[in-house]
């Protein structure tokens, strides 16, 4: 039912605050960003290091649905994104198991979306959601093109580049000799099915 944790929402007050923590002092690299003129907020996406993601929330005015979880704070987490392959499925499990859920949304081919309240799901908002994760991503942290992998030498050996089915890429170092125990493993493997 889910594949993986896509990111961390925070919901802030000061949102140029927020930004300049994450990208100026952790690094984090700016994707995907939109405003709702209905629901009065703003959000961005961000990556850190191979594949982890949060999203910042914030109000962008007087009646935002974020006005009472931040009537008492200044920021924090809102919810968790778990990602599906497929939300259909996923609302079905829900039901089959008696778990409600709420607030279907369809934004064209690009996200399909639910979530569980807190008082379902131990206290954490829920959204699960149908998508494909490079859609959200900076060019930056994606793999260009069609393939699948990229190599490097390094000082000490190789970097290991692989796009991740989740979005982005992982990078695995590694020396000589475990390039060669990998080259090896490639070869017995390819020489047995091909």
């Amino acid at each position: 039912m889910i594949d993986r944790i896509d990111h961390v929402s925070l919901a802030v007050r000061d949102f140029e605050a927020a930004q300049a923590f994450f990208t100026e002092i952790l690094g984090a690299v700016r994707g995907a960003s939109a405003g709702d003129e209905r629901l009065k907020y703003f959000w961005q996406i961000y990556s850190l290091g191979d594949m982890s993601r949060l999203e910042i929330i914030t109000p962008t005015g007087t009646g935002s649905f974020l006005d009472g979880f931040l009537r008492d704070r200044a920021g924090g987490v809102h919810h968790i994104t778990l990602q599906t392959p497929d939300i259909q499925d996923a609302q079905n499990r829900l039901v089959a198991r008696g778990i409600p859920y709420f607030g279907y949304a369809e934004y064209g081919d690009l996200w399909k979306e639910i979530f569980i309240h807190p008082k379902d799901a131990f206290g954490v908002l829920i959204q699960i959601a149908e998508f494909r994760a490079d859609d959200w991503l900076s060019p930056s942290v994606r793999m260009q093109g069609q393939r699948k992998t990229r190599v490097e030498r390094t000082d000490r050996g190789v970097c290991l580049e692989i796009a991740h089915p989740g979005g982005g890429t992982a990078k695995v170092s590694m020396d000589v000799d475990e390039a060669r125990l990998l080259m090896e493993d490639l070869g017995r493997v390819l020489g047995q099915n091909g």
